[in-house]
């Protein structure tokens, strides 16, 4: 009886209280964070690129076919050889995130600006790492960290646009997650910029445009460069030579 009585005693006894825990609603995700996260991934990494293209330049309605020979370091300096019939070197060009310097190497002048010297030919919002960007099919990185921008997803094509201070931008992306198109607006003060990529192809595992479109128009001033390239390196040791002789006299301004 005593040993009855004492289970009976454990099964009834009280239930030790649990406490609650409190129930946690995950926030929903912006849809278009995922969507720059995929085209990040689709974004060429170097550390150096070089390409040899044959370009045709038009300044202002003066046209020329020549070859560009481009190195890039990245975050550092751009280097351009431009050669004409016979590979005669007629200039070259060295640029970093601060400053321009050209060689004209047929008429033995020479130029040295700050960087926004390039703002007489494309929009002020273009810097430094734009240029690296367009030169090897990549998305302006300004264009990849805005999660207010509006998304439009068509058959795995994917648009975005948006603003970028006071510029308007629509960026097309294929479904390889590759830079298709890019277009740059601001009518206030006359400037426009559209760069199409195509024709892409396969060099050290990475894809890049062979053909890359250029049209720059500010104001009055219009610029277009058409670049297709025959050759395409990445990740080569380089050097940039850049030293402008003495003889050279400075270039007089328009």
């Amino acid at each position: 009886m005593v040993s009855c009585k004492a289970r009976k005693q454990l099964m009834i006894s009280p239930v030790t209280s649990v406490t609650a825990v409190p129930i946690v609603h995950k926030r929903a995700e912006n849809p278009i964070v995922g969507k720059l996260a995929a085209i990040k991934g689709g974004q060429v990494v170097f550390n150096t690129f070089s390409g040899r293209a044959n370009t045709k330049l038009n300044i202002n309605g003066d046209s020329n076919d020549v070859t560009l020979n481009i190195r890039i370091n990245r975050d550092k300096e751009i280097w351009v050889s431009i050669t004409a019939l016979l590979g005669i070197e007629v200039a070259r060009a060295i640029i970093t995130p601060d400053s321009i310097q050209i060689m004209n190497k047929l008429q033995y002048l020479y130029i040295k600006k700050p960087f926004s010297y390039i703002y007489a030919y494309t929009s002020k919002q273009v810097n430094y790492k734009t240029l690296e960007s367009l030169l090897v099919g990549n998305a302006m990185p300004e264009l990849l960290i805005n999660e207010n921008a509006s998304l439009q997803a068509v058959n795995n094509n994917i648009t975005l646009s948006g603003d970028l201070q006071d510029l308007i931008y629509m960026l097309m992306i294929g479904p390889d997650m590759k830079v298709a198109q890019l277009h740059l607006t601001s009518q206030n003060d006359g400037q426009s910029l559209q760069v199409t990529n195509s024709n892409f192809i396969q060099a050290n595992n990475r894809t890049v445009p062979s053909q890359i479109d250029i049209a720059s128009v500010v104001k009055d001033k219009k610029m277009q460069v058409n670049l297709h390239y025959t050759k395409v390196d990445f990740d080569q040791q380089l050097e940039y030579p850049f030293n402008i002789p003495e003889r050279y006299a400075p270039a007089k301004e328009n």
